[in-house]
């Protein structure tokens, strides 16, 4: 299972950017994804998930109000629209499939990830 992350990049606080999550390997609408990230020194930490059907999101408690995930089936993709950003949530963020969305949860393979560097 392989999926692929993009969008990452430097801003400064207060900005925006969208990450991709797309995979030739099975079709997301069926899956629960989640996305996660990871800080140098941190531990993992799930940010965001939606369900397939119907598509139920959640999100950690930073980022409620300023990140909001989201799927296009038609192109096999799950996004994360990031607004707001603040310098600590620089990492380098993955998507998932996971069994179910909540604060608890465990990621099948990732892929490399994305890195997200919020600063001045």
């Amino acid at each position: 299972v392989q999926v692929v992350e993009s969008g990452g990049g430097q801003v400064q606080p207060g900005g925006s950017l969208n990450l991709s999550c797309a995979t030739t390997s099975f079709t997301l609408s069926y899956y629960a994804i989640a996305w996660f990230r990871q800080a140098p020194g941190k531990e993992r930490e799930g940010v965001s998930c939606i369900t397939g059907s119907p598509a139920n999101t959640y999100y950690t408690d930073s980022v409620k109000g300023r990140f909001s995930i989201s799927r296009n089936n038609a192109r096999n993709m799950v996004y994360l629209q990031m607004n707001s950003l603040e310098p600590e949530d620089t990492a380098v963020y993955y998507c998932a499939a996971v069994v179910a969305c909540g604060a608890t949860m465990t990621p099948s393979a990732s892929g490399p990830g994305t890195q997200v560097t919020v600063s001045l």
